[in-house]
């Protein structure tokens, strides 16, 4: 499950201070549930599955024959977990008889009682007729995955004009038994036969091969699909669908993209790196790709960012671009999705979380795996800046520091999917390849996942892993890193021992609690060269000792950038100065444009850095050089100006560009106007999007004329930008433009728009703009408290009520009571 796009994760980006509003406190251990893994009574064996689809009442019509055994000790008893579903009949079947099974259903399990008592290994298999009804299901989601239905009928009536007829299923956690019995537990794992009845014009996709289309009555085909290795019932997938497939190969196996028509032609564009990553993930790990072919589909409505079930990777459309807008198309909200699911197909499927508890071992995997292919395809600054941003993800949120990697106690198995178990866990493996090396940390993937293939694992048998290979004893590292909780903050300061020409380096962890040990490397710069130490801290406070000939120009603690803490590191700026000019990787030159940005617009030192880092050759570092200039000041704008027009006139990354013209926008220097008009020329959407919001900075009715212009074939940024200009110029009869455009943008453009939407509000008193924004702000302030965007909002509605008339003030008035009594 990919959960880079989803909408806490998104809101953390965007605006890190709505993550630091009152972080709500966690349960404390003791006062939530152990969660055990589940109890293996009976064991899946093989599941058969034959469905058609009631479009009209938004139902599956399922049969079912199950095969199982005793898993421990013998028993007359079986429990499949069903739920919201109409049971028709449940019956043994085998030798050529059939017989009636008594059962009691309470519309989540249903307890059967077998025929006979079955020995421990001995097969059985139940027949089970039933109608799944996913729309009267009551199923909570949660951050990651927004919904548990487990089947979803897109557009089944054809109402909506423009969006396709679809049905797709969504398995993780535990919604597979929304449309078919089962024991949905990670720790099962069964082989797998699907035949799905569909009208005849559409395509389908499931795990395995399709191994026969046969027709199925007038307009109808049956597609069987089958799995002949053992997956988990959660991993289970179908996709019903207008798809057009794109076919690639890999070492002989299918490698196929499915997309809606429109899409097809830019499959490879998409996709194209599949194969290379299927070949770099099988060689990196020494573990062949294990199933039988890999397939990706997009679908519409998908509930969360991305599924990696078994040979077939269910993606939102959010990954659906065509040429115009992959020109657009940045690594980590794109291509990393499709490796993390990727690197899944051996981390989650082939070796599975042994409960939900253990999620670290499928997600944390996942997530190493973007900065792991991005090093390898792009280089090593792709691949560092990618670790860098998810580890400063994870970092920005207080209350996921108080929780550990793997959690046995726990209210809800979706609070799991969270930055502990993506982000923190994978900067946690990137430690762990730093600490053992590349060819032993790689040497431990291979055993884990050989040893426990098709079956399931835990973090210990990560540690005995890597224990056997690397000849450490690594409980320190798991107790401290995957069973206890936060992370080390440090202080660091520095002298230089003239006498003795030793470098002093004080290192203090100042976080209550657990004292961490951690290994790192010191490299200490005198005369233009470098010298490396390898230091272990393992104390609450330090002094480690250099040799130095002279006082060093620079001393860069953890040179190699892989730490997970957060640092105060008190050295002159000078040196961060050096460090940018002079150290290797890409995050030294990060941490040194943020000790920039903290630096007052006055100190020229700094504003100088910054001015030289909109030249950095690395895209991402741009662009962090640009946001931390302090452009409202005068004397910045001044020095600034002039550096941002060249940078512009030769920057090739289209996101930089729009950035660019944001922050020359900012200037407001009417001089650039030419510069606008040309650029609203690009075909990048971003480019042309910010093109327009800069002209309306510097004119604002030639911009309100070109946003009405473009409107009608407006996408992304660019219908943004037209909305934002009509909350700066327009009238009411633009407010259906900027309410329309809002209802349309996923959570992520939701919040984006919230300032043009309020701005519209606030500029006029026409009461239907009023009511329908109130409307809209009070409902995403709800229905998204628990990410900190209630008291933001609270603060607009506050700035919308003033000069308003009474009934309007009222109304806001009300909104904001809402909100705050809202759970």
């Amino acid at each position: 499950m990919t959960k880079a796009l989803l909408l806490g994760l998104g809101l953390l980006g965007a605006a890190p201070a709505f993550a630091q509003t009152a972080p709500a406190r966690p349960d404390s251990v003791s006062t939530l549930p152990y969660r055990a893994s589940v109890r293996k009574i009976n064991a899946l064996v093989h599941t058969k599955l034959e469905v058609s689809f009631d479009y009209a009442k938004r139902q599956l019509l399922g049969k079912e024959w199950v095969t199982l055994q005793p898993f421990a000790y013998a028993t007359d008893s079986l429990r499949l977990d069903a739920k919201g579903m109409d049971i028709k009949s449940v019956t043994m079947v085998g030798n050529g008889e059939a017989k009636t099974l008594q059962y009691q259903y309470n519309g989540e399990q249903l307890n059967i009682t077998l025929d006979r008592l079955y020995a421990p290994g001995q097969q059985y298999t139940v027949y089970l007729e039933y109608v799944a009804k996913p729309e009267e299901l009551k199923a909570k989601g949660s951050a990651a995955i927004t919904d548990a239905k487990g089947l979803y009928f897109i557009n089944p009536d054809s109402t909506e004009a423009g969006k396709p007829r679809q049905i797709w299923t969504q398995g993780e956690t535990e919604a597979s038994s929304a449309w078919f019995p089962t024991i949905d537990s990670p720790n099962q794992k069964t082989t797998s036969e699907i035949s799905l009845t569909v009208p005849a014009r559409y395509v389908t996709l499931s795990n395995g091969a399709l191994v026969s289309q046969k027709p199925a009555g007038p307009g109808l085909r049956t597609d069987t699909w089958k799995m002949e290795l053992p997956h988990s019932p959660y991993l289970f997938m179908m996709a019903v669908g207008d798809f057009r497939i794109t076919k690639d190969t890999w070492r002989g196996k299918e490698v196929n993209y499915y997309l809606e028509p429109k899409y097809a032609p830019f499959a490879k564009q998409i996709f194209g790196n599949t194969p290379e990553m299927l070949e770099f993930f099988s060689q990196r790990l020494g573990v062949e790709y294990p199933w039988n072919k890999y397939a990706q589909v997009v679908v519409r409505d998908y509930v969360s960012g991305a599924m990696e079930n078994t040979s077939a990777t269910l993606h939102g459309e959010f990954l659906q671009k065509d040429a115009r807008e992959a020109l657009d198309a940045e690594y980590a909200s794109g291509e990393s999705v499709i490796a993390h699911e990727l690197f899944h197909q051996w981390f989650g499927d082939l070796v599975t979380a042994e409960s939900w508890s253990n999620l670290t071992v499928n997600e944390s995997f996942a997530d190493f795996s973007e900065a792991l292919w991005a090093e390898y395809k792009y280089g090593q600054e792709a691949g560092d800046a990618h670790a860098y941003m998810n580890m400063r993800n994870y970092l920005r949120s207080p209350r996921d520091a108080q929780k550990q990697l793997v959690r046995f106690h726990y209210a809800d198995k979706e609070d799991m999917f969270d930055l502990v178990s993506y982000q923190k866990g994978g900067q946690i493996l990137n430690m762990l390849r730093n600490y053992l090396s590349d060819d032993v940390f790689f040497a431990g993937l291979k055993k884990y996942l050989t040893d426990n293939k098709f079956g399931n694992g835990e973090a210990h048998q990560l540690r005995l892993a890597m224990e056997a290979v690397s000849g450490q004893d690594l409980n320190w590292f798991f107790n401290q890193w995957y069973f206890s909780a936060g992370h080390p903050e440090v202080t660091i300061d520095y002298r230089y021992d003239a006498a003795a020409r030793q470098q002093l380096v004080t290192l203090t962890q100042t976080q209550p609690g657990t004292v961490f040990q951690l290994p790192m490397a010191v490299e200490v710069y005198v005369n233009g060269k470098a010298e490396r130490h390898r230091i272990t801290m393992d104390q609450r406070t330090q002094t480690f000792r250099f040799p130095a000939a002279s006082q060093p120009t620079l001393v860069n603690v953890d040179a190699d950038k892989v730490l997970l803490w957060q640092k105060k590191d008190n050295k002159p700026f000078a040196e961060f100065v050096y460090q940018y000019q002079n150290a290797p990787r890409y995050v030294d030159r990060r941490e040194a444009v943020a000790a920039a940005a903290q630096l007052p617009p006055t100190d020229a030192d700094a504003r100088q850095l910054l001015l030289t880092a909109l030249n950095d050759k690395y895209p991402g570092l741009r662009l962090a050089a640009l946001a931390a200039l302090k452009l409202d000041d005068k004397a910045v704008a001044k020095a600034a100006g002039p550096v941002i027009r060249k940078q512009l006139a030769q920057e090739k990354n289209t996101n930089n560009q729009a950035a660019l013209l944001n922050a020359l926008g900012s200037l407001e220097e009417k001089k650039d106007t030419k510069t606008f008009v040309k650029l609203l020329g690009s075909q990048s959407y971003a480019v042309q999007g910010a093109a327009l919001q800069a002209l309306a900075a510097v004119q604002p009715q030639q911009a309100l004329a070109r946003a009405k212009a473009l409107a009608p074939d407006a996408k992304g940024a660019v219908a943004a930008a037209v909305a934002s200009v009509y909350a700066q110029e327009g009238d009411a009869s633009t407010w259906a433009y900027v309410r329309n455009e809002f209802d349309a943008a996923g959570p992520q453009g939701q919040f984006e728009m919230l300032e043009s939407l309020v701005g519209f509000m606030t500029r006029l008193s026409d009461a239907t703009v009023v009511r329908e924004g109130v409307s809209r702000l009070q409902n995403m302030a709800v229905k998204y408290k628990q990410y900190g965007i209630a008291e933001p909002i609270l603060g607009m509605l506050e700035k919308v009520k003033q000069n308003k008339p009474a009934d309007q003030q009222a109304l806001v008035q009300a909104a904001q009571e809402a909100i705050q009594k809202a759970e």
